[in-house]
């Protein structure tokens, strides 16, 4: 896989994004050296940011809310973040990246 999409013991994925709240559009930038850009429209207040991220995710993946977790950097441009296994997701997300370049 690549850098930033890893897949776990279990056969979650584990991505590391680099994000940019207060964005004009939601949607990837490409990679941003290891970890994959991300921007939101979301601003980076009371969470919002994070909010939009989650349920950006897990739409790209056809998948439920609570299936997408924040592991790390709450208040960080910089965050890792955990997908539930399923079938197609991690194709969902490089074809997501890809499209963006």
């Amino acid at each position: 896989m690549n850098d930033w999409l890893t897949e776990a013991s279990d056969g979650g994925l584990i991505l590391s994004l680099h994000v940019q709240p207060g964005a004009k559009r939601t949607g990837f930038a490409g990679l941003h050296g290891t970890a994959a850009k991300l921007r939101l429209s979301a601003p980076p207040v009371d969470g919002k940011a994070n909010a939009a991220l989650c349920a950006f995710l897990a739409e790209i993946c056809d998948a439920p809310k609570s299936d997408v977790q924040l592991l790390a950097g709450e208040t960080s441009r910089t965050k890792r973040v955990r997908i539930a296994p399923a079938p197609g997701r991690a194709s969902r997300l490089r074809a997501a990246l890809m499209a963006s370049e």
